[in-house]
């Protein structure tokens, strides 16, 4: 059986619990060399940015709405871009998602809408089936030239607001707001840049946000971490990276089971059965505590790399062990576009709950007329 509190290998060296003793960090030392080089890399570009010697180019008549963040997955950006695709297209407006297909094995540009029959995950990427398949009046855009999908969005389809996926570093294309995804529960890890911790960007990169989206801890005793690790000290205390900067406070919950027919279920239709985990998550063990709150009976997991493409054989596996257990197969909405048809999962599906800030997302998102009940 796979523990909730038994964190991967990258978990426990990007996000530690308590601080790193000296003999792990003299073994990590390497990474830390190479994560210097790294971080002089991202400094000479965002420098060419700041001076106006690399420009970003703005795309006229269309909203472009970024939604990021400076860790390396796992911190809960698909549910907010969902959320905010979901908030825009209540309101009337022409909505597209800009996003790359991370994990596609196409190069080519694709456009598609999930009332049209869907192009595989493997030609699009996980997450852009996913957000067509939870909301079909969104056009998603997928490749690597998101400058071209915007004028796209403008000139093709008429679209007058588009979410640039994962767009912290795509500087590229000019964004009239630049949202920050957190998880207060591990906050910026270790604080160090790739590949010795979880950073893209150093945390002074912070003050090109224009909001910080914070994903709630489900316990207080998430939060008791290193003070470098925590969300509130990293954004808080009027520090350059956060000063006059809006938050919206967010809890990320189950609102259904989906059966593998693709029936709804209410949450509690598998509170004490027995299942069995399957996932290709950056960091699972968060799927494995919504298991554990839902009140399931885990009893094996099958976790694999984020993005990872399940093989016959593995799923195989998968049947066999669960079906040893006596138990069902259970996955996450992302991993779910990429099982073949015909393999029998239930999925978790999540909901995004505003705690605190909504006035501060309406203004950014352009709806402070808009009519409530959203």
């Amino acid at each position: 059986m796979t523990s909730p509190e038994a964190p991967t290998a990258i978990e426990r060296v990007f996000y530690p619990s308590s601080p790193e003793p000296w003999g792990r960090r003299a073994l990590l030392s390497p990474l830390t060399l190479l994560s210097w080089t790294y971080a002089a890399a991202v400094h000479v570009r965002g420098a060419f940015y700041d001076a106006g010697l690399l420009r970003a180019e703005r795309v006229e008549g269309l909203k472009v709405i970024s939604v990021g963040n400076v860790n390396v997955g796992g911190t809960g950006k698909t549910p907010a871009v969902l959320h905010l695709a979901e908030q825009l297209v209540q309101a009337g407006r022409k909505v597209g998602i800009l996003t790359r297909g991370y994990g596609r094995v196409s190069r080519e540009p694709l456009t598609f809408v999930g009332t049209e029959p869907l192009p595989s995950s493997e030609l699009a990427g996980d997450e852009p089936l996913l957000l067509a398949r939870r909301c079909p009046q969104v056009r998603l855009f997928v490749g690597s030239d998101r400058v071209s999908s915007a004028y796209r969005a403008r000139d093709e389809f008429g679209l007058d607001t588009v979410l640039l996926d994962d767009g912290f570093q795509h500087r590229r294309l000019a964004r009239d707001e630049d949202f920050v995804v957190v998880d207060e529960s591990v906050g910026l890890g270790n604080g160090h840049m790739l590949p010795r911790g979880p950073l893209r960007e150093p945390p002074a990169s912070l003050r090109r946000a224009t909001l910080f989206w914070l994903r709630a801890s489900a316990t207080a005793a998430e939060s008791a971490v290193l003070p470098l690790t925590k969300a509130e000290d990293t954004l808080g205390g009027g520090g350059p990276s956060s000063a006059g900067i809006p938050r919206v406070r967010t809890r990320y919950r189950p609102t259904a089971w989906v059966d593998p027919e693709g029936n709804l279920h209410p949450v509690p239709a598998l509170t004490g059965q027995p299942v069995f985990a399957l996932a290709g998550l950056a960091r699972p063990g968060g799927f494995l505590k919504t298991l554990q709150a839902l009140g399931t009976d885990v009893r094996d997991a099958a976790l694999f790399p984020d993005h990872h493409r399940f093989t016959a054989d593995a799923l195989r596996d998968v049947q066999a062990r669960a079906a040893r257990q006596g138990a069902r197969v259970v996955t996450t909405e992302k991993d779910a576009v990429r099982l073949p048809p015909g393999f029998e999962a239930w999925v978790v599906r999540l909901g995004v709950e505003i705690l605190e800030g909504e006035s501060h997302l309406r203004r950014a998102l352009g709806l402070e007329d808009a009519p409530r009940g959203l």
